[in-house]
């Protein structure tokens, strides 16, 4: 459980005055009360009437000590809340068990419960929860639903006391929250083979210098940890120190998923805009290439990466799969626009070596940028990309003839550059792209193979 707060409620910041926060706490009720006490008071020393004075201070006392005795009471609740799950989908619903237990050795009054939620999760739960005897504890639960990714807060949570008489009213809260991270839709793809691809692909492994596997013909130097099976005698005597075989195994293949981020690449905003659509594609293909066993990570066009571990940026190896997985899918919750302006940071990460699998992203692109993104296919194994026109996405195609020009051009140079890419229509469905991304890659490299024979 995630515990929302143990021990004792603490008054808020308006019970931290004392009297003031005492009489602060008055309801209507409360406040009609005192002030008909003292016109009742006023009235009855002007006009001499004992009788009406009594009634005057009967009147006002009463709210008074309703509001000095709340005050005092100290209930001690201990307060727990639990989310499940704490990762939710956009679109998807969460439940939040809410758990009060009473840790004193008196009995709770009335207690009306409250929880602080953003809007965008929905209203505010309140409930009203009956007397708990000593050592009891009532047990709540609420939904939460949002279509928008992101990190929201839930709390603290407010108790409301109030006396018998409805005098007087006050707010304790915990000062614990919890987060609740709504992620991307996550779109389940077809096991594709993109045809053609030499490097970086195929059924998630490639040979590397390593621990295990087939000898190779230059032996290296002991280190320790080595097997001492694996000694070379003959070099070890050639040159007078304990020499071994090296050795390869298998090494992951890598894939590396572009999100062009660039706040003037796209238009419009909500569940359904291209953005979103590009980063619910992005989550999509990054968890289908960890099921297939690649290594993954996420380049953004300001060239900053994730998981961002060790020199190459690149993790989900073994048992850190799911932790990968995990900690891409928070980082996508909260990715929004950039302020940059172009893709040649994430370019000059790329162009450091192979790379493997390359996915793109992108929204708009002028000349000087489509010439960016062509460059970046020669330092990958494939490249695909997925290539949304904001002008088709916020109004109809026919309404912009010259700007969609324009975009055919952009996707004619990736194209000539070895790109496989396709246009992202309004509405498109990320698994059947991958599909047709298929098709074109094959395509490819039959037209390819014909060519060279």
């Amino acid at each position: 459980m995630s515990p929302g707060g143990t021990g004792p409620a603490e008054p808020g910041r308006a019970q931290a005055g004392g009297v003031r926060t005492a009489l602060s706490g008055l309801t209507t009720r409360g406040r009609s009360f005192l002030a008909a006490g003292i016109a009742a008071a006023v009235c009855a020393f002007v006009l001499g009437h004992s009788d009406l004075l009594r009634v005057g201070l009967l009147l006002a006392v009463l709210p008074l000590i309703c509001a000095t005795v709340l005050y005092r009471t100290r209930h001690r609740v201990a307060a727990s809340r639990l989310l499940a799950p704490a990762r939710v989908p956009a679109g998807a619903e969460a439940r939040v068990h809410l758990r009060m237990d009473n840790v004193s050795r008196l009995p709770t009054g009335l207690l009306m419960l409250q929880d602080r939620v953003p809007y965008v999760l929905g209203p505010r739960p309140r409930f009203v929860l009956d007397r708990m005897e000593p050592g009891g504890h009532r047990e709540v639960s609420y939904r939460v639903r949002s279509d928008l990714r992101g990190r929201y807060p839930l709390g603290p949570l407010q108790l409301r006391l109030t006396d018998p008489f409805g005098m007087c009213e006050l707010t304790r809260s915990f000062a614990t929250q919890d987060m609740l991270t709504v992620i991307p839709r996550v779109t389940p793809l077809p096991p594709v083979r993109f045809a053609g691809e030499a490097k970086g692909y195929g059924d998630g492994r490639q040979r590397s210098s390593a621990l295990a596997g087939e000898d190779d013909v230059i032996p290296r130097g002991y280190r320790y940890g080595d097997d001492l099976r694996r000694v070379h005698w003959r070099s070890t005597a050639r040159y007078g120190e304990l020499m071994v075989r090296r050795e390869e195994q298998p090494r992951r293949s890598r894939c590396t998923v572009l999100l062009d981020t660039r706040g003037g690449a796209y238009e419009g905003a909500g569940p359904d805009s291209a953005f979103e659509w590009a980063v619910s594609a992005t989550a999509s293909v990054l968890a289908h290439m960890l099921e297939r066993g690649f290594s993954v990570r996420l380049l953004t066009d300001g060239g900053s990466t994730v998981p961002g571990e060790g020199g190459d940026g690149f993790a989900g190896t073994g048992q850190e799969t799911a932790e990968t997985a995990g900690l891409l899918l928070d980082t996508l919750a909260v990715i929004d626009y950039s302020d940059g302006t172009g893709l040649s940071r994430a370019y000059d990460v790329l162009r450091a070596g192979n790379e493997g699998l390359l996915v793109a992203f992108l929204g708009d692109l002028d000349e000087e940028q489509a010439g960016t993104v062509a460059k970046m296919s020669r330092r990958s194994g494939g490249a695909v990309a997925f290539v949304l026109d904001p002008d088709v996405w916020t109004r109809e195609a026919t309404d912009v003839p010259r700007a969609g020009d324009r975009h055919e051009e952009r996707l004619r140079v990736l194209r000539e550059a070895g790109w496989t890419v396709l246009s992202v229509p309004r509405g498109a469905s990320v698994e059947d792209l991958w599909r047709q991304a298929d098709r074109e890659r094959s395509g490819l490299a039959s037209l390819s193979g014909e060519a060279r024979g």
